[in-house]
């Protein structure tokens, strides 16, 4: 196995300026100037989008960037001590010591569990004061190699605990031990009393499975002996992960997931009473999670991990959350288990139309029971295939407020919340509430269903819950209140919302425009895009020939969303190819198709790489896309498919040139901007800094 580290990676007491963009890029060039990279700012465009999803810092002065990318063609460590130190987002101090640990996206479990090593060897008080201590940068690569090896890994592991018989080595995992590196266990048996310390299990999982899955188990694990706690952890990570033994699970009385992504078989722990946070958390105040979970397994109030015997997924994950961040993910959730109906449906009834012609909505329910293809009603095969058409896409946007419901409910209460969601928004719909009576009859069954699931009952009657008793109790909660108090209101207020879109002329139709335009190119797939997308969803439905302002709504969407990454592709690979990197370059000719397809993350590259000019560049284009559209009168009956869902919208002529004006403002925009506004002063330190190769 080649070398993960050498002197040459080493940067010693380094000023690569104030900002950890600057840092980042500094360590990932040096990876390319090794010969470990093809291209430093592809990883470093991997690095960065990393180091977005949650901070690397760490207690101690720490900070792990770290992320794989197929611009890594060797695993790699870059170790930097910093003067001055850089805030990496932890809690306690900037960080001055910086390991990037770059991996190839196929990076081998051998190489990864190594790497995996390096970071719970960081959660070791002394091994991080030898990197201080440290003289020259062969002392450093020392201290790193003997910190990884296989036979030196027990000294770091036992800071967090010793290990357990029956449910993994911590020591293991150090070594290359798939097995043991997928689960880490610490239990404190020191004393005599151990058989009556407490028992906890915990699952630790990161986004990318190389660092803070394994850091967060070892500072739970050290958190734990301190605390005189028997611990079992079992990391998720880019090894694997080996399950906990059951019978550890069965001893437990509460169970921690210190977590960024879904739990694998969470239906394990059902019943068990839950901590949840970030793993950044686990880190970061590990004693503070140790406590709330022993906390926990003693209040009948706390959260439990849903399910009886049925091992219903977990309903808690919403634990750590506070109510606005609980609602915002609902909501997202079931608009993105809604699209797919609408999106089916919309291009189904818009083909309709183009087969059978918009009067079609007057007799298609006839001549498809009436009718079949040895029984063609008059109009001929165009006419029975547009009536088949209209009607099955007629009736999967039918499901367009169940579904949402269904999964706003699902997301705040797991699978016991699908069945009441679904009957409030059928609730809904009967009412006439529309979609604002779909999102309030989810709300309302999922709090339901997740406030009876976490009720204790007994062991006998636990297996009802999940399939009888909450969704009767839910569905007459949620459905009861939208027939007896809020269906009415709701109803009026959905009224009276269609006539205000459906009034939508002229200046006030361009404001609007203008604004969900701004919005769609503003974060590119953000929560910002996400909200002017789902609020063009959800009204589809409501669009009809004598009410095309939800179609004109999503025209306006759509083309908008459709600019950044066409702006992006025109300015790479058409405008000013010298302005941009070679790797920009190659993302600007997929940018063309993905553009077309409606997919706006195809310009997320550019935005990563130097939003300061890119993001506005794309909303002011984006903006004037949706004005025109507004202003033209253009409509979609689909919710995505950008070009080539042609036949879906109309005047296909005026859409397209709608999305070629706001992409040349924006390419034009973008150019300007790298041609004469300078680079913030930390990005032009850093390249400025990189240390060339001795």
């Amino acid at each position: 196995m080649s070398h993960l580290i050498t002197p040459e990676l080493v940067l010693l007491d380094a000023d690569l300026g104030t900002e950890r963009e600057s840092v980042i890029r500094a360590l990932t060039a040096l990876v390319a100037e090794q010969g470990r990279a093809t291209d430093s700012e592809s990883l470093f465009d991997d690095a960065w989008a990393r180091e977005q999803l949650t901070d690397t810092g760490v207690p101690g002065g720490i900070a792990i960037p770290h992320c794989r990318s197929e611009a890594v063609t060797e695993p790699t460590l870059v170790m930097a001590r910093l003067k001055p130190a850089v805030d990496f987002g932890a809690a306690d101090a900037a960080a001055d010591l910086i390991f990037l640990i770059a991996a190839p996206a196929g990076a081998d479990q051998e190489h990864l569990t190594v790497l995996s090593a390096l970071a719970r060897s960081l959660v070791n008080p002394e091994f991080v004061d030898s990197l201080r201590a440290a003289k020259t940068r062969e002392d450093i690569v020392a201290l790193v190699e003997q910190a990884t090896a296989p036979e030196e890994k027990a000294a770091p592991a036992a800071a967090g605990g010793s290990g357990a018989a029956g449910a993994g080595d911590p020591d293991a995992d150090a070594g290359g031990s798939t097995d043991a590196a997928a689960t880490a266990t610490a239990t404190a048996t020191a004393g005599t009393d151990g058989a009556a310390r407490p028992v906890l299990v915990a699952v630790t999982a990161c986004p990318t499975g190389i660092a803070h899955t394994y850091m967060a188990a070892d500072s739970l694990a050290a958190a734990a002996e301190r605390a005189g706690v028997e611990l079992h952890v079992e990391t998720q990570g880019s090894s694997g992960a080996t399950p906990l033994d059951p019978a550890v699970i069965a001893a437990a009385s509460a169970v921690i997931f210190a977590v960024d992504v879904d739990v694998r078989d969470k239906a394990r722990f059902a019943g068990k009473a839950l901590v949840q946070s970030p793993v950044k958390r686990g880190i970061d105040a590990p004693d503070a999670m140790i406590a709330e979970a022993l906390a926990a397994a003693s209040d009948p109030n706390a959260a439990h991990v849903a399910g009886g015997e049925a091992a219903i997924e977990s309903t808690s994950s919403t634990s750590d959350e506070h109510f606005g961040q609980t609602v915002k993910r609902a909501l997202l959730t079931g608009v993105s288990y809604m699209i797919p109906f609408v999106a089916g449906g919309g291009l189904l009834i818009a083909l309709g139309f183009l087969l059978g012609g918009y009067l079609i909505t007057d007799t298609a329910a006839d001549i498809v029971t009436q009718n079949s293809l040895w029984n063609l009603p008059d109009g001929g095969v165009a006419a029975y295939l547009g009536a088949a058409a209209f009607q099955i896409g007629a009736a999967s946007m039918g499901f367009l407020v169940p579904a949402l419901a269904g999964y706003i409910a699902y997301a705040i209460a797991d699978r016991p919340g699908i069945a009441p969601g679904f009957t409030a928004g059928a609730v809904a719909g009967l009412m006439g509430a529309g979609f604002l009576g779909g999102i309030v009859g989810g709300l309302l069954a999922g709090v339901a269903a997740h406030w009876l699931a976490q009720r204790k009952t007994a062991a006998w009657f636990r297996g009802l819950m999940p399939v009888v008793v909450i969704p009767l109790l839910a569905s007459i909660f949620a459905s009861g209140l939208m027939v007896l108090i809020l269906g009415g209101p709701i109803a009026s207020l959905t009224v009276a919302l269609n006539d205000f879109l459906n009034g939508l002329t002229g200046a006030s139709a361009v404001v609007l425009g203008l604004i969900l335009g701004a919005m769609m190119g503003f974060d590119l797939g953000g929560p910002v895009n996400k909200v002017a997308y789902a609020f063009a969803v959800a009204g589809l439905g409501a669009g009809a020939i004598d009410n095309q302002a939800p179609w004109m709504i999503m025209a306006a969407v759509m083309a908008s969303g459709m600019v950044a990454p066409l702006a992006m592709a025109l300015a790479s690979t058409v405008l000013a190819r010298r302005l941009f990197s070679p790797v920009e370059k190659e993302n600007g000719k997929a940018a063309w198709l993905l553009g077309a397809s409606f997919i706006s993350e195809g310009a997320i590259p550019f935005a990563a790489a130097d939003p300061l000019r890119v993001i506005p560049a794309s909303a002011i284009g984006s903006a004037v896309t949706g004005g025109i559209i507004m202003a033209a009168g253009v409509t979609s009956q689909a919710p995505h498919g950008g070009v080539f869902v042609f036949f879906a919208i109309n005047p296909f002529p005026m859409f397209l040139l709608a999305i070629a004006a706001g992409t040349v403002v924006t390419a034009l925009i973008v150019v300007a901007l790298k041609r004469f506004v300078r680079k913030s002063s930390t990005v032009t330190d850093a390249d400025a800094q990189v240390p060339v190769a001795a």
